[in-house]
């Protein structure tokens, strides 16, 4: 099946759980799925769990594939494209028949017997190479225990190398703004200024990004990025502090431009990231509050996440879709009593205000199909979700709907995500040039001082 120079990768069934259509990323190289790995597809395709749908487009991919092939092909291998001459084949590795040669963990028989079929083919397949790409990271140091000699992270889907490079929304010029500045030109347009300057010291920036000083009152937005030139909002650091949204002002200028942002009506999706209790749900639910209730912008409040287990779990709870949630969506609720804490009445409160601003509570799970207009949608948790589960949200919306979109990468609940290959930085990249997001990165812990050592010091 070709030259040395191509390579083998072996998949688990966590990637095509991940990337159900994973098969075509390979180019010129050879993909093998193990046996194992379509009878655990096989499982997972008629359970409850949130991942059922992605191993049925994974089982019709490859069935597309294989379908007129003879089984002396689909174990020798057939073209993944055959419109394409230099395209990698796929192959079925019966990895049943093999001799034993692993006895990693008795409990884990699936897991040893993808890891056997690997050894297998390695020894075979010589000089080769033959890649197990897994996104278990137990499954990988299995793997070179066992004597696997490549085991690879699927890295297709991802952006960027380290989180640490991911764009945080707005640039800190050190110093006072306008002493590095040579030359601009300034103009009025309906009360606001804009600045023109040369786009070169803020290189690299993106449309929506907010730039600030350390010295002066300085604070501005990039409204425009042409050929050389920048064309700045000025906003005033001064006056973001003093935004105001449900009688909640910003903390610190992070907040500033996050509410300038949520309140913003030519911005559709404001993407929130920062540490625990740098305010990304509350400031999201006082704009909501203010733009629904006050301004009359929206007709109602969708509040979703990411609810892990919910086909096991959810069934068993009494109540509507909207009470079985809540256990999931008790940092929003949390949210509204400190919103509310010095009203006469907190629960009256809590429960008119959920009735005037028709707060939602939905499950991600149940998204799928709808179109959602004229909403103000909060995604929370978003660090937890893949890149296809954010898609899916997105494309819901309609007209005249905003969506904030808030996570934590530190805090990242799945098995197969990490920081990097989260649906949340891969949106962060993704919507970084387009005039209608804007994200800004919190920084700073405002929950408490207890909370900010925590956050400093464990």
């Amino acid at each position: 099946m070709g030259d040395t120079d191509r390579k083998f990768f072996v998949l688990d069934t966590n990637i095509l759980l991940h990337e159900p259509l994973a098969i075509y990323s390979f180019k010129e190289h050879d993909v093998i799925i193990p046996m194992t790995v379509l009878e655990e597809l096989d499982r997972i395709k008629d359970s409850k769990r949130d991942v059922a749908r992605d191993a049925r487009v994974a089982i019709r991919a490859l069935e597309a594939i294989f379908k007129d092939a003879t089984p002396d092909e689909i174990s020798e291998g057939i073209p993944v494209n055959k419109d394409f001459e230099n395209t990698g084949h796929i192959a079925i590795l019966a990895d049943f028949e093999l001799q034993e040669t692993v006895k990693a963990f008795a409990d884990k028989a699936g897991d040893n017997r993808i890891l056997n079929g690997v050894l297998y083919l390695q020894n075979k397949r010589a000089p080769r190479e033959v890649i197990l790409v897994t996104k278990d990271i137990n499954m990988r140091l299995r793997a070179k225990g066992a004597g696997v000699r490549f085991v690879e992270d699927y890295r297709t889907d991802q952006l960027i190398d380290d989180v640490q490079y991911l764009t945080k929304g707005f640039q800190q010029i050190e110093g006072d703004f306008w002493s590095n500045i040579d030359e601009v030109e300034s103009k009025n347009l309906a009360g606001r200024t804009y600045h023109t300057l040369n786009r070169e010291p803020f290189d690299p920036t993106y449309i929506n990004q907010y730039v600030i000083d350390e010295e002066s009152d300085f604070a501005g937005r990039v409204e425009e990025i042409e050929q050389d030139k920048l064309i700045l909002k000025d906003l005033s650091r001064e006056r973001l502090m003093h935004r105001r949204a449900w009688d909640i002002t910003p903390k610190n200028i992070y907040q500033g431009m996050a509410l300038d942002a949520l309140i913003d009506p030519d911005i559709d999706l404001v993407i929130l990231t920062g540490a625990a209790g740098s305010g990304k749900t509350l400031l999201a639910m006082a704009s909501a509050l203010e733009q629904t209730i006050e301004k009359g912008m929206f007709d109602k409040i969708i509040v979703t996440r990411n609810t892990p287990d919910i086909g096991e779990s959810i069934g068993f709870l009494p109540g509507s879709e909207e009470e079985k949630m809540l256990p999931w969506l008790a940092a929003i609720t949390d949210t509204l009593e400190a919103l509310h804490k010095n009203d006469h009445c907190t629960e009256g409160s809590l429960k008119y205000i959920c009735d005037k601003a028709n707060i939602q509570f939905k499950s991600i799970n149940f998204m799928r199909g709808r179109s959602i207009q004229n909403a103000f949608v909060l995604l929370d948790e978003c660090q937890n979700l893949t890149a296809s589960q954010i898609k899916t949200i997105i494309t819901r919306c309609g007209e005249g709907t905003k969506i904030v979109c808030s996570g934590n990468l530190a805090q990242i609940d799945s098995h197969y995500l990490t920081p990097v290959t989260s649906g949340l930085t891969y949106m962060v990249e993704r919507f970084k040039n387009f005039e209608g997001s804007a994200n800004i990165h919190l920084n700073g812990v405002v929950r408490s001082r207890l909370a900010e050592f925590a956050e400093e010091n464990l």
